[in-house]
Formats: C-alpha cells, sequence, structure tokens
C-alpha cells in the first residue's frame, strides 16, 4: 500500500471508511451522492491491505481536520488557525488548515455568514454594486435577500443582475474583499478560480426579499435584459412547488390549467406533489385522472417539462393578478 503522502483524498477516505468499520461506513455513505458513493466504492475495494502505522496516520489526519473544522464554525478560520497554532506549532496549523480549505472547500466570507444581516450591509452598502454581488453570492441566500431588500432601490436591480451573470473571480480579488470586510480574518485559498454567482444564485435570493422587492427588481431586469429576467422568473417557482400552495389556490389552479398539462405533470411527480392535488379534487375526478394516467403509458421527458412549465406560468400569472397568494420571504405575504 502506498504511503500517506502519495495517496489521494479519496484513497484516504477509503482507508478511514475501513478503518471505521461498516456500520459507521454505512452512515456516512447517506451523506454521499452517488457518483461519490460509485468512486469511494471502486477505491475500498481496491484496497488489500493496510498497515497499522498507516491506518494511524490517516485517523489522526482525519481528526486533526475535524478538530479544525469545529474551530472555524466557532471563530472563522483566523479563530481556527490561532488555536491550532498553539496546540501543534504553526508549520502542523499551517498544513492543518490547508489540508481544510482543499478538501472540504471551506468558502470565503466565513465570518459575514455568522453575522447580522445588518452588520454585513452596514460594511457594504457603498461598495461597487460588483462588489455588493461578490459577498451576496457568497452568503445564505435568506440573509442575502434580507440585504438586498435593505439596499436602495436604484441599486438592488443591478446588484441581482450582476449575480445573475458572474461567472468566476480570482481568489486574489476574493482575499482583498475579505480582508476590507474583516481584517483579522487570515483565509488560506485555493490556486482554482472560485464559481460562484449565477442565475440559480439570484433566483435563492430572490425567493428571500419580499414580494414588493420581487416585483421593483424583476421589472427593473425586464427593462435591462429581458431574457435574464424570463429565465429567472422560470426559476422563481418550479412545479413541485405547489405543495407549498394552500387548498384554495390548489383548487384555482386546477380549474384553470389544461387537464392534459395536469395529467402529463403528475405521472411523474413526487407523491407529495399528488396527494396534494388529488386531496383538492373531487372523488370521481381523482378517478378519473388515475384512470387516464395509467392508460397514457411512457411519456417523454421533454413534454412532462413543457407541460409543467405551462402550469407554472398560469400559477404566476394567477399571482400576478392577486387570485392567489405565492408564499414568499418578507412581511407582505402574511395573510391576516
Amino acid at each position: 500500500m502506498a504511503r500517506k503522502n502519495t495517496l489521494t483524498g479519496r484513497q484516504k477516505a477509503a482507508i478511514l471508511l475501513i478503518s471505521l468499520g461498516p456500520d459507521v461506513s454505512a452512515q456516512v455513505y447517506k451523506y454521499l451522492s452517488e457518483e461519490e458513493i460509485e468512486k469511494l466504492s471502486l477505491d475500498i475495494s481496491s484496497v488489500k491491505k493496510v498497515d497499522s502505522n498507516l491506518k494511524e496516520d490517516i485517523l489522526n489526519q482525519f481528526h486533526q481536520i475535524a478538530v479544525a473544522q469545529d474551530y472555524i464554525s466557532q471563530g472563522g478560520i483566523g479563530y481556527a488557525k490561532t488555536v491550532l497554532e498553539k496546540a501543534f506549532g504553526k508549520q502542523e496549523a499551517s498544513s492543518i488548515i490547508n489540508r481544510l480549505t482543499s478538501s472540504l472547500q471551506v468558502r470565503p466570507f466565513d465570518f459575514a455568514r455568522k453575522a447580522d444581516p445588518q452588520q454585513v450591509l452596514n460594511y457594504i452598502q457603498g461598495e461597487h454594486p460588483q462588489t455588493i454581488a461578490l459577498i451576496l453570492s457568497y452568503l445564505d441566500a435568506e440573509q442575502s435577500g434580507q440585504i438586498l431588500s435593505a439596499l436602495p432601490k436604484n441599486v438592488q436591480a443591478e446588484v441581482a443582475s450582476r449575480i445573475a451573470t458572474m461567472d468566476s473571480t480570482s481568489p486574489e480579488i476574493i482575499s482583498q474583499i475579505e480582508q476590507v470586510l474583516e481584517k483579522n480574518i487570515s483565509s488560506s485559498m485555493t490556486e482554482d478560480y472560485t464559481q460562484t454567482g449565477g442565475i440559480q444564485t439570484v433566483v435563492e435570493v430572490l425567493n428571500g426579499v419580499d414580494r414588493s422587492t420581487e416585483r421593483t427588481i424583476l421589472e427593473a431586469l425586464e427593462s435591462q435584459d429581458p431574457d435574464l429576467a424570463e429565465e429567472i422568473k422560470k426559476r422563481m417557482f418550479v412545479f413541485e412547488d405547489i405543495v407549498t400552495l394552500d387548498n384554495r389556490a390548489i383548487q384555482r389552479v386546477i380549474r384553470e390549467v389544461d387537464n392534459d398539462d395536469l395529467r402529463l405533470s403528475l405521472k411523474v411527480a413526487s407523491n407529495e406533489v399528488k396527494d396534494i392535488v388529488f386531496q383538492n379534487m373531487s372523488e370521481r375526478m381523482v378517478t378519473t385522472f388515475k384512470e387516464e394516467m395509467e392508460f397514457m403509458g411512457p411519456v417523454r421527458l421533454k413534454d412532462v417539462e413543457e407541460a409543467q412549465t405551462r402550469i407554472v406560468n398560469v400559477i404566476r400569472g394567477l399571482e400576478e393578478k392577486g387570485e392567489i397568494v405565492v408564499a414568499r420571504g418578507g412581511g407582505d405575504d402574511i395573510i391576516v
């Protein structure tokens, strides 16, 4: 078996799981993707024998990284580095932090995600929209939504647009911005470019703002970049989100949409979606729908997605006319 310093991260993970035993490994597998499980299982199957010294080295390395991660969650990377230096010395502490940031992908602005949104807002509200967009794209969606709602209206749409169109940012720029926000944070950055932002990020952020802020931003984006605004709107509410509607709204949607579209969409929908839709139909209608869905046979995914898109468009149209309510962040969707 190769020595520790020649092993890949996945090979070390395989040896770690072998050392922990099948029961613990099975619990770890629950948190992995199918691809990760497949690759890791292949590495585990290729391990013939692990000598006790290598096993002890890898277990010790894992323990150090786990401890460092715990320190980071308590007070950020700077705090973790200070504690680890006292425990292991500067050289070993730097080695642990480097392993942690490369293997667990510690995201920048960790300290900001632990801060109150108002505190972050106080730091960034006078910054350039591109800088604000970069910072918000790294924060939790709910936190970013609150900050975006509090920005001046003439800045909100530009920041949202920059988040959506953001591609990659060099680690040097990210590090400089981090230092301005929190000069005590000392972060070890990987040399590759960090992917962030994108349309899905701005969708998640907008889902965290109040309805009036969302409307203001989307209207501004429609005039600046209609295609981008349309793509964002498509992702704001997906078919499976029907479960978040109240019964009155679901009944209104059922009356409004094409039955063929609804049957096609429900054929591959989750049981949760099927249950809540069928609960808002008459028994006769449910029986008819289930029979017709059984007789449909195999369907093309493209046809299902197009049907679901048409239903989502109906839902958004009903919402815009004020006929149903789609729950969002903020206080203006509270029904009294």
